[in-house]
């Protein structure tokens, strides 16, 4: 896929086959990961937590449903894989460095899973609520100077991509000149 049409196809992908995705795969997508540009260089302040076991994200799961009181919420979607991405968070001027770092980590892997042609989507409430469950979180391996901010959910899926129509202005832009 070509660059743009790789990023006009991305969407989230919130209906897996449960199908994993394949070693090869996941080698690219931890690739482009590690291509991500990273503010300050901080590539030190950031961890990846891959996890494809299943017990293990049913749980983080469940427990995210009931720190979100919403029964039945399934987060992943039904996916075999999740990266967590995890980053030492600042105080002061340099406070959103380590989240836009972890967030431009998940994109990256986004976008070359819709190039690879594997599903994905970017995870917000589980990291989020993640948060609120310490004993997960050493469980999970994750220290204590770590914060999950971000995830993304891969996995096999049986539609693949298309080139989706951009509106124009979607986004509030102001131009100054």
């Amino acid at each position: 896929m070509e660059t743009l049409e790789t990023l006009y196809s991305r969407r989230s992908i919130r209906e897996f086959n449960g199908k994993s995705i394949t070693d090869e795969a996941l080698k690219e997508i931890l690739k482009s990961a590690y291509a991500s540009p990273i503010g300050l260089k901080r590539y030190d302040r950031l961890e990846l937590i891959v996890i494809t076991n299943a017990e293990l994200i049913d749980k983080w799961e469940q427990e995210t449903a009931r720190v979100m009181d919403r029964e039945g919420y399934k987060a992943f979607y039904g996916a075999p894989t999740v990266i967590l991405v995890c980053s030492e968070v600042d105080e002061g001027v340099h406070a959103n460095v380590n989240y836009s770092n972890a967030a431009i980590v998940v994109h990256n892997m986004a976008v070359a899973a819709t190039a690879l042609g594997v599903g994905a989507c970017h995870i917000w409430s589980a990291p989020r609520a993640l948060r609120a469950m310490p004993e997960l979180q050493k469980e999970m391996g994750i220290n204590e100077d770590m914060v999950p901010c971000c995830a993304i959910a891969l996995g096999e899926i049986d539609e693949g991509y298309s080139l989706r129509e951009i509106e124009d202005g979607k986004i509030k832009t102001t131009y100054i000149k």
